[in-house]
């Protein structure tokens, strides 16, 4: 019980959050340096760079002289077994100091990294079965529509799904127009973020709520905001989309008026995979009862399950199918290189927090709303929404009958939490860098040689558009 005292009463220094920090600049600025591009395509590279930095923060666990608090009851068993001694105190489960300390962050870490990337994984390879062929008309109308199905999509197969089954039939419609660029930019914005708020598969952080005990439907009370912002930014682009459309030349509209191949979708077996996947997220609950029974549900029990779907969607899917869609591993391998590293590193500022949340002096909605977006837009949202969510369960807050009972006595202000989840979700679009399918779908479009904007250049794009319409949603939602 004295070791769990004094873990309270002791608080990590800030210099400790350096390895995070440099972690996310790391992500943030190497892509941009000339020197340094080329190096960083490689994800080895990234992996190496994650490791060397979560080794470091290792460092500070295991010098330090108190341990660390269990987040997951079922890691508190397992150390238990591997012969590690836990104090309990006040409902927290704690280890010793020194390699206990370790060995719990690492568990931490471990066991909210594998439910993050094998839900993304299975949404990746899953999607990654459905091909769009046929001769879409490229014209303002269709594009918008396009849009406008994505950002519905994204919500129920996920913002990196959505984004891998629309995005190359997007290009491919849009292949004679020589203005594409603002297209992928509304595309990223619309699909690969805004559109991903209505569930938790549909965009990591809202996953990693769920993982901290967020109900699974809970999300679908953001609906408001959500079709705010894809009524509003669909209208945009369409006049946008309109204007660029009547500056082509005669001859690439006539070109784009006579195609006649129909469309068709393939691997549509790929729809159930999908589904059932929303199903057994919703449902397998590590350490709740398999419904009408007493039999607990074992952890890693859902992401075996997703791993089983992913089985069957190569299974029951032409080779030809994904060869078609140029599907290839090494997107979602660069996300699962990053956020290993990323997910040891950000324990240290998790813990301040926990401790700290308090004197960040973050009380009304709309601080927490611009605090975890600008953040999230500008290092990841993911881990953005990690560090605001707990700080959320520490703060001050009037309305306190409104609240959200969460595992183990905590609870969080559920208009901070509308706050984080919107912040993280909507400013994500703001940066190449600010959710994983971003810089993805730049790749792609610029491998089919749509002359895309720079960091900066998207920076001014989303700004522009996004920025204002982010001031209306504090006045309206928060």
């Amino acid at each position: 019980m004295e070791s769990i005292c004094i873990a309270a009463a002791v608080v990590p220094s800030l210099v400790w959050v350096a390895p995070f920090a440099a972690l996310l600049l790391c992500v943030s600025i190497l892509p941009l340096i000339p020197k340094t591009a080329h190096w960083w395509e490689h994800n080895r590279n990234k992996l190496m760079v994650g490791l060397a930095l979560g080794g470091v923060a290792l460092v500070h666990y295991g010098v330090r002289g108190f341990g660390v608090t269990l987040h997951d009851p079922s890691l508190v068993g397992l150390m238990e077994r591997m012969g590690f001694a836990i104090t309990t105190f006040d409902g927290h489960h704690a280890t010793g100091a020194g390699l206990p300390a370790v060995a719990g962050t690492l568990g931490n870490a471990l066991f909210e990294y594998i439910p993050f990337i094998i839900l993304l994984f299975s949404l990746f390879c899953i999607s990654g079965g459905i091909a769009v062929q046929g001769d879409i008309p490229s014209n303002p109308r269709t594009n918008t529509l396009i849009l406008a199905i994505g950002g519905v999509l994204a919500s129920f197969i996920g913002t990196t799904g959505a984004s891998v089954v629309l995005i190359r039939p997007i290009l491919r419609a849009n292949a004679e127009r020589k203005r594409v660029a603002h297209t992928v930019v509304f595309f990223i914005f619309i699909v690969s973020n805004i559109g991903g708020c209505l569930l938790p598969i549909g965009d990591p952080p809202l996953f990693l709520g769920y993982l901290s005990g967020v109900p699974f439907f809970w999300t679908l009370r953001l609906w408001a905001p959500w079709a705010f912002m894809l009524a509003v930014l669909l209208m945009i682009y369409f006049v946008w989309d309109t204007l660029a459309w009547r500056s082509e030349s005669t001859q690439v509209r006539a070109r784009v008026r006579v195609r006649s191949e129909p469309i068709r979708v393939l691997g549509r077996i790929n729809s159930l995979w999908l589904l059932l996947v929303v199903v057994v997220v919703a449902t397998v609950i590590p350490g709740r009862r398999f419904p009408g029974t007493n039999i607990l549900i074992p952890p890693f029990l859902r992401e075996a399950l997703e791993l089983v779907l992913v089985g069957l969607s190569f299974a029951t899917t032409p080779r030809a199918i994904r060869e078609a869609n140029e599907f290839r591993f090494t997107a979602i391998a660069e996300v699962a290189c990053l956020f290993i590293g990323i997910f040891v590193t950000m324990q240290i500022p998790i813990e301040i927090l926990n401790a700290r949340g308090e004197e960040l002096r973050l009380d009304e909605a709309w601080e927490f709303f611009w605090a975890t977006g600008l953040l999230s837009g500008f290092l990841d949202n993911a881990p953005t929404y990690v560090v605001f969510f707990h700080a959320a369960t520490v703060a001050e807050f009037a309305g306190r009958a409104d609240i959200l009972m969460l595992p183990e006595a905590t609870y969080v202000p559920q208009p901070l939490l509308v706050a984080v989840s919107l912040g993280a979700v909507f400013m994500g679009a703001l940066t190449y860098i600010g959710n994983g399918p971003n810089f993805m779908i730049r790749s792609i479009a610029a491998e089919r040689g749509v002359r895309m904007p720079t960091f900066f250049g998207y920076l001014l794009y989303s700004g522009a558009v996004l920025i204002p319409l982010f001031v209306i949603v504090t006045i309206l939602f928060l």
